[in-house]
């Protein structure tokens, strides 16, 4: 007798567990839903976009050996946002950014759980930690860049937050830090293609 009732007891628990589980189910995906989602060719509106003003003591053009900004490589390919065209896949937990240079193509992947991606290119290797606002509307990525510079080891720390002004328009703000130490803000605008 006292077996009957421990079984019956058991299947209730049980068919409230898996009730529950149902029920919790489409508020555990709905987290993953409301995120906004930067898929897309993205083109640089350079009109829109403020590069930020150079840090005194820094010469107006780039260091030698590197290109001009907005071209694809120097910051954008080490993680940071120089401007240029590029294409976002973001699926599950997964933001790839492509950006094309002449003949090549370069590819960044971040986790979107807040764990460390690694990402190498010929310049060196970046690790980058990529966060969600609260409200899932801001993508806030830290990259620090270590790469060699005249035989020594460099590394700089830069901070994008990538959100969209309306469903064709991308907003990436970044913060660098410059050899003087002072940090230099630029924001880039992009509108889907």
């Amino acid at each position: 007798m006292n077996m009957k009732k421990n079984v019956k007891s058991l299947q209730i628990t049980l068919s409230v567990m898996i009730i529950l589980a149902f029920l919790c189910m489409p508020l555990a995906l709905n987290g993953q839903a409301g995120k906004v989602n930067f898929s897309g060719t993205w083109a640089l509106n350079a009109e829109k976009s403020n590069q930020g003003q150079q840090p005194q003591g820094q010469p107006q053009g780039q260091p030698q050996g590197q290109p001009p900004q907005g071209q694809g490589q120097g910051q954008g390919q080490r993680g940071g946002f120089g401007g240029g065209n590029f294409v976002a896949k973001q699926e599950a937990n997964l933001l790839t950014v492509d950006r094309t240079r002449g003949d090549q193509t370069f590819t960044s992947k971040y986790t979107l759980d807040g764990k460390e991606s690694i990402n190498t290119t010929g310049m060196g290797e970046s690790k980058s930690v990529a966060t969600w606002s609260a409200d899932g509307k801001v993508l806030t990525i830290v990259t620090k860049s270590t790469m060699d510079r005249n035989g020594q080891q460099v590394t700089i720390e830069t901070k994008q937050e990538w959100s969209l002004t309306d469903a064709n328009t991308l907003s990436v703000k970044s913060t660098r830090q410059s050899q003087s130490g002072e940090p230099r803000v630029s924001t880039m605008v992009y509108d889907k293609k």
